[in-house]
């Protein structure tokens, strides 16, 4: 099934979303958020596939299904902890600035916690305090749990995979050195981040969803120009089950946590560092890293980072190129300035 949260009050309005994403119907008979729906998972997920079937058949009341009338699918979350999954991302930054990177990142996942208490909606506006700050964007893929206990196993964790979701993880770049450098992690340089419209349960990924991975290509654009189309399932060195046991080796994680992939990579088929869609590579998932990559072959970076105006999109489509996820689409704004 698919589920959003329509703009209302702090954890929004819980709907059910037809397959096509045309058509919505009210859930708060049954439950009236997705966060109450998620507390009581067994009890709930039930209900709510009955009514998405029954949307499907059109037995039930309906409204057109509108993407910018959605809050993310969580307005607001106890836990958003963010991997790297995708450990070809993490070599190719370290490797512009410099910095060796430990043969442990193979095998230890990267995790930073970050701000959860105000996410943006996927048609909100990024607000930007200073171009200066080099704010980008970073597209992921994420996944909402149910309870986790503390010191969960690879199948408990996958287990617990309860939902499905895009992420626009909002970075300011030339933030994160300064802090990165006090050995105290990420903070200033993490604003808000945005998720998709839609979330949705493993099974209406169909065989696109397998071994803890999510088989299609991530597309992204960045003023209505492609800009990456990395495939979310290849490259990924640690599966969603092993970044949720990762999470929760010394703590559990209560229901409603969310667990970012990091920004989605891929390497080329000579395993170079990815090209630009337009040399005929698959592009990338955040400006750093084709600045990354410019600055490996050149010397220096070329591409800016966001500025005020510049309008980003992120998507993911099926195999038949229907949208699965709906699409954050955001326009960079001076504070108090409408999109």
């Amino acid at each position: 099934m698919k589920l959003s949260s329509l703009k209302q009050g702090r954890d929004g309005r819980l709907v059910v979303v037809s397959r096509d994403l045309t058509r919505a119907t009210d859930a708060f008979f049954i439950v009236p958020t997705l966060q109450q729906a998620l507390d009581e998972w067994e009890r709930y997920a039930p209900r709510l596939q009955d009514l998405a079937e029954q949307l499907e058949h059109g037995s039930v009341p309906s409204i057109r299904f509108h993407e910018h009338d959605c809050a993310s699918p969580l307005p607001r979350a106890y836990q958003w902890a963010d991997g790297s999954a995708y450990v070809n991302h993490v070599e190719l930054v370290r490797k512009a600035r410099g910095a060796e990177m430990p043969a442990s990142f193979w095998t230890d996942p990267l995790m930073y916690q970050g701000g959860s208490d105000a996410f943006l909606g996927p048609r909100d506006p990024i607000p930007a305090m200073d171009e200066a700050q080099g704010i980008d964007f970073e597209a992921e893929v994420a996944v909402v749990t149910g309870d986790v206990p503390m010191g969960a196993s690879h199948e408990e964790a996958a287990e617990a995979i309860r939902l499905v979701m895009l992420v626009n993880d909002v970075s300011l770049r030339n933030l994160i050195p300064a802090e990165l450098a006090k050995g105290f992690g990420f903070f200033q340089s993490k604003p808000s981040s945005a998720f998709s419209p839609i979330a949705v349960t493993p099974d209406e990924l169909g065989d696109a969803w397998k071994d803890g991975k999510i088989h299609l290509p991530l597309l992204s654009s960045l003023n209505e120009q492609p800009f990456g189309k990395p495939n979310a399932g290849i490259d990924m060195t640690f599966d969603f089950p092993t970044l949720i046991a990762h999470a929760a080796k010394t703590r559990p994680l209560g229901a409603g946590t969310i667990v970012g992939s990091g920004t989605v990579s891929n390497r080329d088929a000579d395993g170079s560092p990815g090209r630009p869609i337009e040399k005929g590579g698959v592009g990338y998932s955040c400006i750093a890293e084709q600045r990354t990559v410019e600055t490996i072959l050149t010397g220096a970076p070329r591409t800016p980072f966001l500025r005020v105006g510049d309008k980003i999109r992120i998507e993911m489509k099926n195999r038949d190129g229907h949208s699965l996820f709906g699409a954050i689409e955001q326009i960079v704004t001076a504070p108090g300035e409408a999109p």
